[in-house]
């Protein structure tokens, strides 16, 4: 469950740099070159923030206006690094959601990543989808209701399995959250893609009595995870023992 960080720059001491601090956090880093392949790449893949080399790095300042206008990374943190071209208002504007000039000073990509970091990881926790096989109902518009197998799940949404063509627009749904005392989940979301058989949606709103059990449901689901990651470490420390 690390983060995951996309870097754009041809910058070999800008990507030293972001490598190495980035490395301390545990942070995960991609390496993009030129502008074109880091917006590509953001189209197909979520990620929990990007660095962007406004001023050189050929439409870089593109990349920076473009990647949070694709949804799946709406709400990924954005670091803009400018070098005299690129002011800073002018890259909050492009929708950085930090900026640092060069050269990078470690005592300010250190605050900077104070501040960054749990955003991220709120991020990941909102996009990381868990997966899960339940049964969910879901109505459309007219009233008519069929029911589906939902494949995984995460604060913001979740993918089912299902041989309906589903329409535009908002759809009721509910399903029973796993627990000792079975509790119904209900709410809208709306269909963000679909493929011949699986289809991916986006929660519009819970029912305000739904939400506590559900992220109880979600942090159960994500303590399971840590643990099994923590296992064989854990093996590994009593065999060394």
């Amino acid at each position: 469950m690390a983060l995951e960080c996309l870097l754009l720059t041809g910058d070999s001491a800008l990507l030293s740099t972001i490598r190495a601090k980035f490395s301390e956090q545990g942070i995960e880093l991609l390496v993009r070159k030129d502008a074109a392949s880091a917006i590509e790449f953001s189209e197909r893949r979520h990620l929990d923030g990007f660095v962007i080399d406004c001023d050189d790095v050929p439409q870089g300042k593109e990349a920076l206006r473009s990647i949070p206008a694709n949804p799946a990374n709406k709400q990924s943190v954005m670091l803009a690094i400018v070098n005299g071209r690129t002011s800073v208002s002018e890259a909050f504007e492009l929708g950085a959601n930090f900026v640092l000039a060069k050269p990078i000073q470690d005592g300010r990509i250190c605050a900077v990543l104070d501040t960054a970091v749990p955003k991220m990881e709120r991020e990941h926790r909102r996009y990381f989808r868990h997966p899960i096989d339940l049964p969910i109902e879901l109505q459309l518009y007219t009233g008519q209701s069929f029911r589906a197998k939902m494949q995984n799940i995460s604060e913001g949404g979740f993918a089912i399995r299902t041989s309906e063509t589903l329409p535009e627009g908002v759809l009721s749904v509910q399903f029973d959250l796993p627990s000792i005392e079975p509790e119904t989940l209900r709410g809208r979301a709306v269909v963000v893609w679909a493929s011949a058989s699986i289809a991916g949606l986006r929660f519009l709103y819970l029912e305000p009595h739904c939400r506590t059990g559900f992220q109880a449901w979600l942090d159960s689901m994500e303590a399971q995870l840590r643990f099994r990651e923590s296992a064989p470490d854990s093996r590994m420390c009593s065999q060394n023992s």
